[in-house]
């Protein structure tokens, strides 16, 4: 069994190790800060497969399979550390102010159901019949019942508690590059100390390409801003997840709502702007206009591994005993429960779940 080193300890990295600690390998996590500190705790928790999709293909039936993985991951990570992950499956509605935005919708409905997803088109009334608090401005919504949403904070946290009441390791420091020997992989150098392992995970979302060493060109995953805003209601006024044309809105049990979020590639500068934060504001109020009353809560900015081709990085790297998983851009908590088995087995040198030819690092450019 090897011995693993995982560079990055968000929600891909401690999923990574918490399957390959209950494979019986022996995993540290790599993490420059705490768990969870950058995109999987900026992120709004949103599992809409569905929602996201830009058509068929590998992408949505990745998704899907993620999606579909949760109801038992939740369970799982109750039984294994006490932590509810706030998994709710509460259904989405896509709302259009615009004919344009309608056809659109039900372009999106026809082919999702054709493939044997359940979707809905609504008009207007039927969609506020379901929610009661969506603008009266809203001609029509495409209603899709299986997208739900999960607490990614508390899910970054249960699966670095998990991984490591399962035997994994974790260590704090500055990953200066992978150490290497031809086209081998035989390591990493943390704060100048040589660590050595059978094999070794880029988990390190918008820096994988900043790993000295790695051979993976920066520009293949790239920081793509994204600002969010918290809402605090006394009363949950919907329940479940709005999308709009420029944005959406969360509602979480206690009350809170998560509005978001901007997609920005403007390098690695994280800070709020003015700008983010009006135009959030803006969508939300349209989507919902009781929200123009809700206390501001709070407010942040994460950075999401942004990929040309919306595709992540999964399985083998550029060298022998490295792997990869990373890009998974605006769909990263979707996806954690199937990365973290894929390149678990990856690993471990067994067939994958899922054919990963579509997500190599090598793959053509779109």
């Amino acid at each position: 069994m090897k011995d693993v080193l995982i560079i990055g300890g968000g929600v891909m990295g401690c999923g990574i190790a918490l399957r390959l600690a209950q494979a019986g390998a022996k995993v540290t996590v790599l993490e420059r800060s705490i768990p969870g500190a950058e995109a999987s705790s900026a992120a709004g928790g949103i599992l809409a497969p569905q929602m996201e999709s830009e058509g068929p293909g590998p992408m949505l039936e990745l998704c899907l399979r993620s999606r579909a993985m949760y109801p038992k991951l939740a369970e799982e990570l109750r039984e294994l550390t006490g932590i509810d992950i706030q998994y709710l499956p509460c259904g989405l509605l896509q709302a259009a102010f615009d004919e344009a935005a309608l056809h659109r919708l039900e372009a999106t409905v026809a082919w999702q159901k054709a493939q044997g997803l359940r979707a809905e088109l609504m008009d207007g009334r039927s969609a506020r019949a379901l929610e009661p608090a969506l603008s009266d401005r809203v001609l029509g919504a495409a209603h899709f019942p299986d997208d739900h949403q999960v607490d990614n904070r508390l899910l970054v946290r249960a699966l670095s508690t998990a991984a490591a009441r399962a035997g994994a390791t974790f260590r704090t420091g500055y990953v200066r590059g992978l150490l290497t020997e031809g086209d081998r992989v035989l390591g990493v150098d943390v704060d100048g100390e040589p660590l050595h392992a059978g094999a070794v995970v880029i988990a390190a979302g918008s820096w994988t390409g900043l790993v000295h060493g790695s051979r993976i060109d920066p520009q293949k995953v790239r920081p793509a801003r994204g600002q969010m805003v918290e809402l605090q209601l006394r009363v949950p006024l919907f329940s479940r997840v709005l999308f709009g044309p420029a944005g959406y809105l969360v509602p979480r049990l206690d009350g809170r709502v998560l509005a978001g979020s901007t997609m920005e590639l403007v390098g690695f500068e994280k800070q709020v702007t003015a700008g983010g934060l009006q135009g959030i504001l803006t969508m939300a109020i349209a989507l919902c206009p009781d929200l123009a009353d809700a206390p501001v809560s709070s407010f942040w900015a994460g950075l999401r591994p942004y990929t040309d081709d919306h595709l992540p990085y999964l399985g083998e790297g550029p060298l022998k005993d490295l792997f990869l998983a990373s890009g998974h851009f605006r769909n990263g908590i979707l996806l954690a429960p199937i990365t973290a088995r894929v390149v678990s087995e990856a690993v471990l040198g067994q067939r994958t779940t899922v054919d990963l030819t579509p997500f190599r690092f090598d793959r053509p450019a779109r």
